[in-house]
């Protein structure tokens, strides 16, 4: 973009340069970092209660697209948590990955329906998988969700992540 100058009416360039935020806080910026995910009131709690609504939806056969949106993000969450710290679950994995698949052939089969339902074997495996994810975000630190939501991005931007709906 090109802006007047006051001298003579020459034209300069605008600058492309913008100064970085500067935090106020550091040590608390650190320290919010170390905290357990599940302590926070407002974050691990209300994502807590979002999850298992979310969840009981879907289990009285009630759920919408919405719902199983939030359930797809948590399966993701979980999986993401274990391959960036193997202590959060990396014995779990073969438990993650059928509560995605789960939640995965749950997508393709009632994709044209308004509501979501699962078989008893879908449920037990989201149910686990629901478990699993409670437990990680009880022991994992604000740091490590970010990474996971980090990573969670990285995978779907870079395509490696399977659609529910195929697109042409």
């Amino acid at each position: 973009m090109w802006i007047p100058d006051c001298k003579g009416g020459k034209m300069r360039k605008k600058s492309k340069y913008r100064p970085k935020n500067v935090r106020t806080d550091n040590l608390n910026w650190i320290l919010a970092g170390m905290k357990k995910v599940g302590t926070l009131p407002k974050a691990g709690v209300s994502l807590k209660l979002k999850n298992h609504e979310a969840l009981d939806e879907l289990l009285m056969g009630k759920a919408n697209r919405d719902h199983i949106d939030v359930l797809i993000a948590a399966f993701n969450i979980a999986e993401a948590l274990y391959c960036i710290n193997p202590n959060l679950g990396a014995d779990w994995k073969a438990e993650i990955k059928k509560a995605q698949d789960a939640i995965h052939t749950l997508g393709k089969r009632c994709l044209d329906r308004p509501t979501f339902a699962c078989n008893s074997e879908e449920r037990e495996a989201l149910r686990t998988g629901m478990e699993i994810h409670d437990a990680q975000l009880d022991e994992c630190s604000v740091k490590e969700m970010e990474y996971a939501l980090y990573f969670v991005a990285e995978v779907i931007r870079q395509k490696k992540a399977r659609p529910i709906l195929e697109t042409a």
